[in-house]
């Protein structure tokens, strides 16, 4: 079957809101990503954003995967990094190759913006996508820390 893998641009927010809304089956999050939705102009602001990146998975015009990645600028050298936020493929379309389409689309727009790495966190346990990333790049044995942002004292 045709499979399209293609940036998400200002324009189309309804191909955004398809994708937050294959995130939140594929995660089995629905109410996290279609509860509190941004608004179209939220979404159309952030795809204009130098620094967030969508990409979509098409077949047939449906969303069956995407991603979402962050490109940071670095400080200690002109140069970025890409982080992928979020990646996930519809149920029935894994297994087909699409997340590693969807990470060479990425690697594409990584090298025209001038990034010098992308990465990536799996969490222990989801081997998928463990297995998926340890055969596109080199694992890194690191510790993860969420910081509760006190907004009493903002």
């Amino acid at each position: 079957m045709h499979l399209t893998i293609q940036q998400i641009v200002p324009e189309d927010v309804a191909l955004m809101e398809a994708l937050l809304a294959t995130f939140g089956e594929a995660f089995d999050e629905v109410e996290t990503y279609s509860a509190n939705r941004p608004s179209a102009d939220y979404l159309r602001q952030l795809l204009k954003s130098d620094y967030f990146i969508a990409i979509a998975a098409l077949k047939k015009g449906e969303v069956v995967g995407g991603l979402t990645a962050y490109e940071l600028k670095k400080f200690e050298q002109e140069r970025s990094e890409i982080y992928i936020y979020d990646l996930a493929v519809a149920a029935a379309h894994r297994r087909e190759g699409i997340a590693t389409a969807l990470i060479q689309k990425l690697k594409e727009v990584a090298a025209a913006c001038g990034a010098y790495v992308i990465f990536v966190q799996a969490d222990i346990g989801d081997d998928p996508a463990i297995e998926l990333y340890t055969k596109l790049g080199n694992r890194e044995d690191v510790l993860h820390f969420d910081i509760a942002v006190d907004r009493g004292n903002a």
